[in-house]
């Protein structure tokens, strides 16, 4: 087949990422019979996160497990719970999850946080902006985010209901260049190799079409609720925002060095380059509104620095938190666009004002740029 290797690729490096997102499903982190979490393995996942670490990687685990730890410890019964069971064991279960992961990670020098979201906090723009700015700011202090599904508000319209979906669109959140998928199988295959003795696995996958998309099956395990067509929606999420994307066995003992030392998996090649997908899906964008700037800011902004209010003359057109404004030059020449991180009104009272003054303008305290360098294209 065109889209797929026969040789397995050696292309792809996770601890020589420059961001790494690794998503660690429920099977994986607790055990089926006893609903404890598989303590020993979770150790030996800490020591590749501080490997990578080491490297210079920046590393996000978006970890599923809360429900499960939850639904143990309040005694719920097996099978599917009702939608409020599964709210409940889900807040008892991030406490337990959130401690286990600071357990096993503060030997290594490295803080936790703890991050939950919903559907509704990536599909709205000002939702979006704050979650990628809370992300950016710990990963620059060097925080490893556990991120998960706020299960305990979630309901049915605003959930992801899966965390390999989740684990793509963190990846294109933070501009990631590698996402693993750990998994209770080895990679994706021709057929169910659970029921299928002559399946066979795929090394690379280097564009996803329909023949490949249709090799994926439903899901093989009682904890997990994602199944191979989830990372296949997962692996088109993050490929577009030109993240490389791996499907690889979870279940071995530090499972980051496995895939990094040729152990079997199916790697899932990115179209172009994270910050240049993020460039263009900004600039797609129809602006609200209008930040005119002085020749200064202008040359900052070319040099790429981000608009500081100090740099902004004029405010046009009406437009909330994390809508596209139109950047216009000291002559009103359109020159690039941008999300802006305030709403019109607030920008016109702290336009060509010093960042430290917006406090005392505004009555709280706000981001130090109007637009970061990361939201506009010039």
């Amino acid at each position: 087949m065109e889209a797929v290797a026969a040789q397995k690729t050696q292309a792809f490096s996770l601890f020589a990422a420059r961001r790494l997102v690794v998503k660690i499903g429920s099977a994986l982190l607790v055990d089926a019979a006893s609903g404890q979490l598989r303590a020993d393995w979770l150790r030996a996942l800490a020591e590749d996160v501080a490997v990578a670490k080491a490297r210079g990687v920046d590393v996000v685990l978006v970890s599923s497990g809360a429900i499960a730890l939850g639904r143990r410890a309040l005694r719920l019964p097996e099978g599917t719970l009702a939608l409020e069971q599964s709210q409940a064991a889900a807040a008892v279960g991030q406490i337990r999850l959130a401690r286990a992961y600071e357990e096993v990670l503060a030997p290594h020098g490295i803080t936790t946080a703890q991050v939950l979201v919903t559907l509704e906090d990536t599909a709205d723009r000002r939702r979006y902006l704050n979650t990628r700015a809370t992300m950016e700011t710990l990963l620059g202090l060097g925080v490893v985010p556990i991120v998960n599904e706020n299960d305990t508000v979630a309901t049915d319209e605003i959930r992801y209901g899966d965390n390999d979906r989740l684990g793509a669109q963190i990846a294109i959140t933070i501009g990631a260049d590698r996402l693993a998928l750990l998994s209770d199988v080895d990679g994706l295959y021709t057929a169910n190799p659970f029921t299928d003795p002559a399946a066979q696995r795929l090394d690379l996958v280097a564009q996803l079409t329909p023949e490949i998309e249709a090799m994926a099956g439903d899901p093989v395990s009682g904890l997990s609720k994602g199944g191979m067509k989830t990372k296949i929606m997962a692996a088109r999420t993050a490929t577009a925002g030109g993240c490389a994307m791996v499907i690889a066995l979870g279940s071995v003992m530090r499972p980051l060095s496995a895939i990094e030392n040729g152990a079997p998996c199916t790697w899932f090649a990115p179209q172009g380059d994270p910050q240049a997908a993020r460039k263009r899906w900004i600039a797609a964008m129809k602006p609200r509104g209008s930040l005119r700037v002085d020749a200064g800011a202008l040359a900052a902004l070319r040099a790429g620095k981000s608009l500081l209010p100090a740099g902004v003359v004029a405010v046009g057109g009406r437009f909330g938190r994390g809508e596209p404004v139109a950047l216009e030059g000291p002559d009103g020449a359109v020159f690039g666009l941008g999300l802006v991180r305030y709403t019109a009104e607030e920008a016109r009272a702290i336009r060509g004002r010093r960042s430290g003054e917006i406090e005392a303008l505004l009555g709280y305290p706000g981001r130090a740029a109007l637009v970061h360098r990361d939201d506009m294209v010039i």
